[in-house]
């Protein structure tokens, strides 16, 4: 009789460690189950945090940093790469993007172009790209217009165009001989020229480059001077 009650008790224990047995794997199983971690590079943290609860995983907030490249409030980098594997259930940390960093731009227009340089120097910056052009109004090698101005956000390199001085146009030297040499001093003024005079006198007797020489903006004109002029 003993024999037969044995029996059920015995296979009841053997049905009870089965199932502690399976659950116990079943437990162990789900605790170690892994998954690929996904990429989350440029991501918003809403759809960051949408990808990573398809794959059981949690965000995590770690930081900020700047970046020119990715807008502000999306996410910059991640502490778990892209496809490497993660146990599931646990947190992926990221970085997220405050865009740009804001600088103070010096103004450095109408500076020598070595000046402008060490003054962005001094605050980390440096010139990105020279454009150089002709113009009246500012001097040779200075500065005549910068990008960004200094009120604006800098997000690109800083461009600026520097003067080469008045267009290098070439005239035929006209005469002056027997002119008035105020008269002659405006004409020379209009074409760039720099005018040296000799002798006494207000009429011009000759000129040096002579009538009929091609001269450009800068160069020299040398007047002789006589006394009054002429009218034979």
């Amino acid at each position: 009789m003993s024999s037969i009650i044995r029996i059920p008790v015995l296979f009841t224990v053997f049905v009870l460690l089965g199932i502690t047995f399976g659950y116990t794997t079943f437990r162990i199983l789900s605790f170690s189950r892994t998954v690929q971690a996904p990429s989350l590079h440029n991501m918003s943290l809403l759809e960051a945090d949408e990808v990573l609860n398809k794959s059981g995983l949690y965000l995590k907030i770690e930081g900020e940093d700047y970046d020119p490249r990715v807008q502000p409030g999306r996410i910059l980098r991640q502490d778990i790469p892209a496809g490497n594997t993660v146990k599931e259930k646990r947190s992926i940390g990221v970085v997220v993007s405050k865009g740009p960093r804001v600088y103070s731009i010096p103004l450095i227009v109408n500076m020598p172009l070595s000046d402008a340089e060490a003054a962005l120097m001094e605050k980390g910056l440096k010139i990105g790209k020279v454009i150089k052009v002709h113009t009246d109004s500012v001097g040779k090698n200075r500065i005549v217009a910068q990008k960004p101005a200094p009120d604006e956000r800098l997000t690109e390199p800083i461009t600026v165009l520097v003067s080469l001085g008045p267009q290098d146009i070439g005239y035929y030297c006209p005469d002056f001989s027997g002119k008035d040499l105020d008269e002659a001093r405006r004409i020379a003024q209009k074409m760039g020229l720099t005018v040296e005079t000799s002798g006494t006198g207000p009429v011009i007797a000759s000129q040096e480059p002579p009538a009929g020489t091609e001269v450009r903006n800068g160069d020299s004109l040398h007047l002789m001077l006589k006394g009054e002029a002429s009218y034979d």
